[in-house]
C-alpha cells in the first residue's frame, strides 16, 4: 500500500505497539514481544525492519488465526492446546515460522498423543481376493491365521447346534485377533467358496495346518451339513503357530513334539511304567539266580 513503510523498532520493554497480523488486530508490549529468543525478539529488538502502515500498525504477513495464542505463550510461557488435531497443526505451522521452539515441541507431543490414540490397536483384514491374501500373507513376518467363514456356502440345511457353533467359532477368533494382534496377523476370509468354517495357520509364507469345522452327516431322509467348535485344537494350533515367530526357520523337531504332544505323552508314560515292571523283573531274576546254590 502507498502509506506503508519499512522501519526500525527498537524501544522500552514496556511500550506498546499495534499489531496487524493477517488482519487481525493485536495490541502488545515490545517487553512480551523479546521475552523469548525468536524471530519476534530479532523484529521488535532493533535487528530486523518491520513494515508498518499509516496508521502505524505493524504488519506481519502471517495469518493471524492463533497470534493470540502466540502471544500467550510469550507471555506466560504455557498455553493450553487446541482440541482438533488440525487445529494444533497450524499453531504448530506459526510456531515453526516464528521460531518458539518450546511450543512447537508441544504441539509435534500432542499430535503424536493424538495419532495413537486414533490409532486401532488391533486391526484384521478383511481380504478382498485371494491375490489380496497372498501379498499380506507374505508380506509380514508375522505368523498368520485365516478364519474362512461363509455360511451361505451350504447346499444342505444346517443341523440343530451348526448356527451356535458358527457363532462360536467367530466369537473365538475375534479374541484371539485381541489377544496376540501384535505376535499375530488375523486375517477374515468372507468371500471364499471352498468352506463353510475354516481355520488356517501360516508360518513363513507357507500353510503349516488347518482346522476344517465342517463336516456332512446323514439322517434317515437327507443330508445335513454340520458346523463343530473345535475349540481346544484351535487353541493348539494357535500356539504353535507362535514358533515361527521368532525363528528364522520352524524347528521340526519342536514343532513335531508339540503338534502330537497329547499323543507323545501318553506313549511315554506307557513306557515309563513298562520299563519300570521290566527293570523290576530283572532284579527279581538276578537275585535268584545269586541265590540259588
Amino acid at each position: 500500500m502507498s502509506g506503508d513503510h519499512k522501519t526500525v523498532i527498537k524501544g522500552n520493554p514496556s511500550q506498546y505497539v499495534k499489531l496487524n497480523v493477517g488482519g487481525c488486530l493485536h495490541y502488545t508490549t515490545i517487553g512480551t514481544l523479546i521475552k523469548n529468543d525468536t524471530m519476534l525478539r530479532a523484529m521488535f529488538s532493533g535487528r530486523m525492519e518491520v513494515l508498518t502502515d499509516s496508521e502505524g500498525w505493524i504488519l506481519i504477513d502471517r495469518n493471524g488465526k492463533h497470534f493470540g495464542t502466540i502471544l500467550n505463550f510469550l507471555r506466560d510461557g504455557s498455553v493450553p492446546l487446541p482440541e482438533s488435531s488440525k487445529e494444533v497443526a497450524e499453531l504448530l505451522a506459526e510456531a515453526k515460522y516464528y521460531c518458539i521452539a518450546e511450543l512447537a515441541e508441544s504441539c509435534e507431543q500432542a499430535l503424536l498423543k493424538k495419532e495413537r490414540q486414533a490409532e486401532p490397536i488391533c486391526r484384521v483384514p478383511l481380504i478382498t481376493s485371494q491375490k489380496e491374501e497372498q501379498l499380506l500373507i507374505n508380506s509380514t513376518c508375522k505368523p498368520v491365521v485365516k478364519l474362512l467363514i461363509n455360511r451361505h456356502n451350504n447346499k444342505y440345511s444346517y443341523t440343530s447346534t451348526s448356527d451356535d457353533n458358527l457363532l462360536k467359532n467367530i466369537e473365538l477368533f475375534d479374541k484371539l485377533s485381541l489377544w496376540y494382534s501384535g505376535r499375530v496377523l488375523f486375517i477374515k476370509d468372507v468371500i471364499g467358496t471352498s468352506e463353510i468354517c475354516c481355520w488356517i495357520f501360516y508360518g513363513h509364507g507357507k500353510k503349516v495346518s488347518e482346522v476344517c469345522c465342517t463336516s456332512i452327516v446323514y439322517a434317515t431322509d437327507k443330508k445335513h451339513t454340520k458346523v463343530e467348535f473345535p475349540e481346544a485344537r484351535i487353541y493348539e494350533e494357535t500356539l504353535n503357530i507362535l514358533l515361527y515367530e521368532s525363528r528364522n526357520a520352524p524347528d521340526q523337531e519342536l514343532m513335531q513334539a508339540t503338534s502330537t504332544r497329547g499323543a507323545l505323552s501318553g506313549m511315554s508314560s506307557y513306557t515309563s511304567d513298562e520299563e519300570e515292571e521290566r527293570s523290576g523283573l530283572e532284579r527279581l531274576r538276578s537275585n535268584k539266580q545269586n541265590n540259588a546254590p
